[in-house]
């Protein structure tokens, strides 16, 4: 796992020294991070701070994990103290959060919210803060399950007195979200000392550091319990942000009768659809009226399946965007629009009767219109069909024409594909959509990525990992192949078995069932990606898009290839229909629906991706920018799974 790991005494003489900043800035460099001159100037100023608190304390032993990365994430956290419990003898480890506020008070009467001077927007209580770092701890590093009490949090405001701060201080105090402030520097060495003898913390973060990590819970297994029972899912820093104005909006669009929209914008794996039913739970469990809705056939019915198991009631809670054409104005208090880039112009679709086209207003229109609060959850490179609008600035300047308070919250960090940001942008780089051209995959130890020389090859790897048994308790890996539309696709034949359309060489297999219906074994379309059946399917985005699952197979078909050093899109290769009329969509607009299927396609694996194109140069192209990496292994391979071969 990654952090800067050093005594407390060496951590001092490094910032005394001057170098610390200069050494944090090489090890994140060396693990593929970006570093800011911001970032720089912070660590020169608190870390002095710590490392001089704890030598004054006479903890110089205990060992420092500086800018820790929680596992599965690409979140750092600014420091994790190592050592011994100077009671038990036990390890003890304390989440460090350092502030440099020096004023800060509630956000608009929020106990979980604050406003911090000289910054825009909401932040989140540094106490809150600390806290849900713990709890992520606790839920996926294995060293922690094995104590009663295994962590602690404190949040450090080394720069402000209590008067300053003193909203802050009002909020209750738990033994993972402890608050200190400079005038309290004695309380806070006091609290040092009761949580670490004076010994040497290295093999407590030796543990700690090589920590089985267990791997994320997935969203719709757990969902039923989310909205009936309790929270399955922490949240932290800008999902919490998130979560909590959404919370706070709906609180002061009820008291002050006005209404209130917040939307929420981040890449894939950045966590919006758990915000989204972490919202649903909590609202429903306060008797308000909320309901969910997407653009997505697939992600609702697999929603209505799992997260509505058992009870027609919460099944009800999920909705399309086309189901508010005939709501009244402010039906309902809260509308979370997930997957909200799906958007589109208007409701009307072919099953549309006449009668309604002709007064059919703007999609948008319909879905701000139905709530008191509308929240809107969105990647604006996931559009991958032409007539969807849905981005931040459309979404925005739309809702504050019709005179509504807009919030926005940018979710900057990566769960799926092992936390790894790398990847994340190794695959915006690839497919063009981010400046720079493509660059080489050298790996990065959090997420597997392979070529493979064949279809047979792609598909027997993901066989294997299929195979693979989860930890005791859990259950085994999910693996899943799917390619760009590049191939007819045919219905089922008489007999009720599925057409091989996708052909590459002596290698053929169908694509997923188009129906919501099973056919054999191959699931309904709405369930590919969760049922175990539906591997042996190739998926398409529009059944892949909203899902992740372990594995991910990828075939790049004939319309986007390699010529001459970057990958280009050939709109007459596909045989998607939505990109057939050029009356319709433009060439522009095809080539950019393309580039963000594949970017949907590419980035669903939360373990690892494997490759394969149908086109020999851009295979070779590909051989070029994906280096085998021996030795490395990922987080998941540290957890006990097999190492890949």
């Amino acid at each position: 796992m990654s952090a800067f790991r050093t005594s407390a005494a060496n951590l001092l003489r490094l910032a005394t020294e001057g170098t610390l900043a200069d050494r944090i800035a090489e090890h994140l460099r060396a693990m593929r991070h970006g570093v800011s001159p911001a970032e720089q100037r912070s660590w020169k100023s608190s870390l002095l701070v710590l490392a001089q608190d704890l030598a004054d304390a006479g903890l110089g032993q205990v060992e420092v994990l500086v800018e820790y990365q929680l596992p599965l994430t690409s979140r750092r956290i600014d420091a994790v103290l190592a050592g011994v419990d100077p009671r038990s003898g036990d390890d003890s480890y304390l989440v460090v959060e350092l502030k440099q506020w020096s004023y800060a008070t509630a956000y608009e009467e929020s106990d979980t919210l604050v406003a911090v001077e000289h910054a825009r927007g909401a932040r989140l209580h540094p106490g809150q803060q600390v806290a849900d770092y713990c709890q992520y701890l606790i839920d996926f590093l294995g060293v922690l399950g094995r104590q009663q009490y295994p962590l602690h949090g404190a949040a450090y405001l080394h720069n402000a007195v209590d008067r300053d701060v003193a909203d802050l201080l009002d909020r209750p105090v738990t033994e993972q979200s402890r608050l200190f402030t400079k005038q309290r520097r004695g309380q806070w060495l006091d609290y040092l000392q009761s949580r670490f003898a004076p010994a040497s913390g290295a093999t407590a973060a030796d543990r700690f550091l090589t920590s089985t990590v267990r791997p994320s819970r997935h969203l719709l297994r757990y969902a039923a319990q989310e909205l009936k029972e309790r929270p399955q899912f922490t949240l932290i820093d800008e999902q919490r942000v998130a979560y909590e104005l959404v919370l706070h909006a709906v609180e002061r669009a009820r008291t002050t009768n006005r209404k209130r929209a917040v939307v929420v914008a981040g890449g894939p794996g950045s966590g919006k659809s758990v915000i989204a039913l972490s919202v649903m739970g909590e609202l429903a469990r306060q008797g308000r009226s909320v309901l969910h809705a997407t653009g997505s056939r697939a992600f609702t019915q697999t929603l209505r399946r799992y997260a509505g198991r058992g009870s027609t009631r919460l099944q009800g809670m999920f909705k399309y965007f086309n189901s508010f054409m005939d709501a009244g104005a402010n039906d309902i208090e809260v509308l979370l629009c997930d997957e909200a880039h799906r958007i589109r112009e208007t409701s009307v679709n072919r099953f549309t009767p006449k009668t309604r086209r002709d007064r059919a207003r703007p999609q948008l229109d319909e879905l701000i219109s139905a709530a008191r609060v509308p929240v809107f959850l969105l990647d604006e490179h996931q559009v991958v069909k032409p007539g969807e609008l849905g981005n931040v600035e459309v979404i925005s300047a739309y809702a504050e024409k019709l005179g509504l308070e807009v919030e926005v919250v940018s979710l900057h960090d990566q769960f799926r594909c092992g936390g790894s940001t790398a990847y994340e942008e190794w695959v915006l780089k690839l497919l063009g959509l981010d400046a720079g051209g493509p660059i080489v995959w050298a790996g990065d130890g959090k997420f597997d990525l392979r070529l493979a020389e064949s279809p047979t090859q792609l598909e027997e790897f993901l066989r294997t990992r299929q195979r693979l048994a989860g930890a005791p308790g859990e259950p085994g890996q999910t693996a899943r192949m799917s390619a760009g539309y590049c191939w007819p696709w045919s219905d089922p034949r008489r007999d009720g078995s599925l057409v091989p359309d996708v052909v590459l060489g002596d290698w053929e297999r169908p694509w997923n069932v188009k129906s919501d219906r099973s056919v054999g074994d191959a699931p309904g379309s709405p369930f590919w990606a969760t049922d175990p059946n539906g591997f042996g399917q190739v998926g398409c985005v529009y059944t892949a898009q909203g899902f992740e699952y372990d594995w991910s197979g990828v075939i790049l078909g004939p319309d986007l290839v390699a010529r001459g050093g970057q990958l280009v899109a050939r709109r007459a290769e596909s045989k998607d229909p939505a990109l057939r009329s050029r009356k319709a969509v433009s060439e522009d607009e095809a080539d950019r629906l393309i580039r963000n299927t594949y970017k949907v396609l590419l980035t669903r694996g939360m373990r690892g991706t494997i490759i394969y194109s149908s086109d020999p140069e851009t295979r070779e192209f590909l051989a070029g920018l994906v280096k085998p990496v021996r030795g490395v292994e990922t987080h998941y391979e540290q957890s006990g799974a097999p190492e890949a071969g």
